[in-house]
């Protein structure tokens, strides 16, 4: 715990804390749109959901001390405690957790429900940061690569056989900040060619999908035979083993979609490639969100005043669909207002990580930053329909006092930590 003389208050980025108020009012603002009825005209009212929302956001408060009472070498000592701790709730779920809507991610407390997988993400990034921090830690050497992929891997495995691939997904973001600490860029080169050939071999088939990868190592072995010989007779089993690896891969999509995925999972990538035209069903909610975004225009139909919100056009446009309120009721001009706001939230963030002198915070001010950023990109890209619904929030947009609670947790760590950047550890 942090000394009583000191001001737990001292050396803390007011601009951060600024950003965070900020989002949170205009989230919340609108919540109360999304579920403020005629019968519920009351700016207080606790029965509501934009009543309970705005608890959760009174009880951040103290929240918020507690995270700043500590010292920020706490966070740094207890690291892989915490981590330990956040796994531990995980496996907990399979045995104590409550199921919604097909997942067990959550624990019945009573008169509320808690989902663990949102404190998880500052618990990984807390590991990871203690990880890469050792000065014995070097991730060009594949052992430490693999200790930091373990370190991710574990919660991500846990999460997805609840199941919930959606929350999983958003622990591919620690690649970036893995690379941004000397991770060899072929992993984040792999990464995006696998998504790439998913995708690829979903659309066009299997075996189209092998006939231009095939053609394609054709012409590199083609020009290695031509302009690098050298090169192709010390390399040419590389080459093979990674066209196996490829075709493999290609001929395993099929199996992984149809036997890992589960049927609305399926049927949004479907919608999403346009094999399938389904505005009634699987695809009413994607359906729904575009075209309520653009009925708002270029400056919205005012607060309060969207039509399709206020009659529920739009499922779970409190949660996963909130931006839809936004271009709805405030058009292109309050979309982009609250889009650059999130953008300056991010660039403030990484902007105070490059300042930070121990490799320990800047680690884990990146890792809020890409945490957030995942969230921003694909909660906003599925409502405007450039990706398949996968149930991400809008940072401290999204009804729900674990989402809320989560980001909150996880951003103030960081201002935590920048505090003390101008003490010595």
């Amino acid at each position: 715990m942090r000394s009583r003389k000191t001001n737990i208050f001292h050396g803390i980025d007011w601009v951060l804390v600024l950003f965070y108020f900020a989002l949170v009012f205009i989230g919340w603002i609108n919540i109360y749109s999304a579920t403020n009825t005629e019968e519920n005209l009351n700016l207080i009212n606790f029965s509501t959901e934009y009543g309970k929302q705005l608890v959760w956001i009174a009880l951040s408060i103290p929240l918020i001390l507690l995270i700043l009472l500590f010292e920020a070498k706490f966070y740094e000592k207890y690291a892989s405690i915490i981590y330990l701790i956040s796994l531990f709730s995980l496996v907990g779920l399979f045995l104590f957790g409550k199921n919604i809507n097909g997942a067990t991610s959550w624990y019945n407390l009573g008169v509320f429900s808690l989902q663990p997988s949102e404190f998880v993400k500052a618990a990984v990034g807390l590991a990871i940061a203690k990880l890469v921090s050792d000065k014995q830690f070097n991730l060009k050497k594949l052992n430490t690569q693999l200790q930091a992929f373990i370190v991710l891997f574990l919660p991500a495995i846990l999460i997805t056989l609840q199941p919930d691939p959606g929350s999983a997904l958003v622990y591919s973001a620690f690649i970036f900040v893995l690379y941004r600490e000397g991770l060899p860029f072929y992993y984040v080169t792999v990464g995006f060619i696998a998504a790439t050939l998913f995708v690829t071999t979903l659309y066009f088939g299997y075996l189209y999908t092998f006939i231009a990868v095939f053609a394609l190592f054709l012409i590199i072995l083609l020009y290695f035979n031509f302009y690098r010989k050298k090169a192709l007779k010390t390399g040419w089993v590389k080459i093979i083993g990674l066209f196996l690896t490829v075709v493999v891969f290609i001929f395993s999509v099929d199996f992984v979609f149809n036997h890992v995925f589960e049927q609305r999972h399926r049927d949004r990538f479907n919608i999403l490639l346009g094999k399938t035209t389904d505005i009634k069903n699987i695809g009413y909610n994607t359906n729904q969100s575009v075209t309520t975004i653009a009925s708002g225009g270029f400056s919205g139909k005012g607060f309060l005043q969207g039509e399709r919100t206020q009659g529920n056009f739009v499922p779970e446009h409190q949660t996963d669909y909130i931006f839809t309120i936004i271009g709805e009721e405030w058009g292109f001009l309050g979309s982009t207002f609250v889009i650059v706001l999130f953008i300056l939230f991010f660039l403030r963030i990484i902007r105070t990580a490059e300042k930070q002198k121990s490799k320990f915070s800047r680690v884990y001010g990146y890792s809020i930053a890409a945490i957030l950023f995942t969230h921003f990109t694909i909660n906003i890209g599925m409502a405007i329909g450039l990706l398949p619904t996968i149930g991400i929030p809008l940072p401290f947009f999204s009804y729900g006092g674990s989402a809320l609670w989560g980001f909150t947790v996880l951003l103030f760590i960081f201002i935590r930590l920048d505090a003390n950047k101008s003490y010595e550890w």
